[in-house]
């Protein structure tokens, strides 16, 4: 199955591209630059920063040519050289955010990642940092023809389906599963209770239905463990232990560890597969996944933003986390007001 390709005929996001070095595996922009969001952002999103995510198989070569074409992009890490920026970039989620950057202009944002751990990420939910982004809607701009990545990509919302159908009741609308697919990356980061709009996962999927419609529709409908009544927008799944053992063992390999790690006690080391059957005849299964994704994303989080201070610089980290909180205060007046 082919991965939805939610590609722009806009012609900014490709002159974005054309300042870059093109040895790209996957270049993708999303946030609420690209789609539309409720919320604070709603109706400003020519003024918002533009974010993109590049995949690149050789992040040392990358950052070279990149230098040489954008060194002020990089803050004082600059002077280290692309070995040092590449060995700074495989902590936390593996990315290398370089923020505030003028071009075109617009204000941008962009993460560079190497192609082994965006794999690694989609398929075992390392970090659930990039794999996260790409279970909610996105722009993909350019693919190469790497048969691994492509089959990464879709075990990524498979995954992401089994993770919410576990956490969701047996009957739901099909709307409260991508608010809980959206959701799960923000699981226990630390940034939605300082400096996020905590309506953020509401205003991503409510304009944007059609969209999460377009990634999920296929899976929905390959899935023989849930009814998908298309025309009413609802859905009904197995909670049966059994059906949801299956859905344990489908879950991401990380994943399966962080649950096990909460289940079983230190020393007994008990079998993988014994554990989760544990989970699945346990009343709050869906509370467990949903401990094992906030452990993920909480540790990703936290590495990630302490990184960024030296990615973008002291003085761009705080206009950034200003502009977030600003954000975050506009939502929460609004909500209030």
């Amino acid at each position: 199955m082919a991965l939805p390709v939610l590609s722009s005929s806009g012609v900014k996001f490709r002159r974005v591209l054309a300042h870059f070095p093109q040895e790209l595996s996957l270049a993708f922009a999303y946030g609420s630059g690209v789609f539309r969001q409720a919320g604070p952002s709603a109706g400003h999103s020519e003024n918002n920063m533009l974010d993109f995510v590049f995949a690149v198989d050789d992040s040392v070569t990358w950052h070279m040519m990149n230098l040489l074409k954008n060194k002020s992009h990089y803050s004082f890490l600059k002077v280290f050289g692309p070995k040092q920026i590449s060995n700074i970039q495989s902590y936390g989620a593996g990315i290398y955010y370089n923020t505030l950057v003028p071009c075109n202009g617009r204000m941008i944002k962009y993460g560079v990642i190497s192609t082994d751990a965006l794999i690694d990420d989609l398929l075992h939910w390392k970090t659930l940092y990039v794999a996260g982004r790409l279970q909610k809607p996105v722009k993909i701009l350019t693919q190469n023809e790497n048969g691994k990545l492509q089959a990464a990509l879709v075990s990524n919302l498979k995954s992401a389906v089994t993770a919410a159908f576990l956490m969701l009741p047996e009957s739901f609308s099909e709307e409260d599963l991508y608010m809980q697919i959206a959701g799960l990356s923000y699981s226990g980061d630390f940034r939605m209770i300082i400096g996020e709009d905590r309506s953020k996962v509401q205003n991503i999927v409510k304009p944007n239905v059609p969209y999460f419609q377009k990634l999920y529709s296929n899976i929905l409908q390959d899935c023989p463990q849930v009814v998908y009544k298309h025309h009413l927008g609802r859905l009904e799944i197995d909670k049966s232990p059994e059906g949801q053992f299956t859905q344990l063992m489908a879950l991401p390999k990380n994943l399966q560890q962080k649950i096990t790690s909460l289940v079983d006690p230190p020393g007994k080391n008990r079998d993988v597969e014994e554990i989760l059957l544990q989970v699945a005849h346990d009343p709050d299964c869906g509370l467990v996944v949903h401990q094992g994704i906030s452990g993920i994303v909480r540790s990703s989080s936290i590495v990630q933003s302490a990184k960024t201070i030296l990615t973008a610089g002291a003085k761009k980290s705080v206009i950034y986390s200003v502009k977030k909180l600003y954000k975050m205060t506009k939502g929460w007046l609004k909500k209030t007001s």
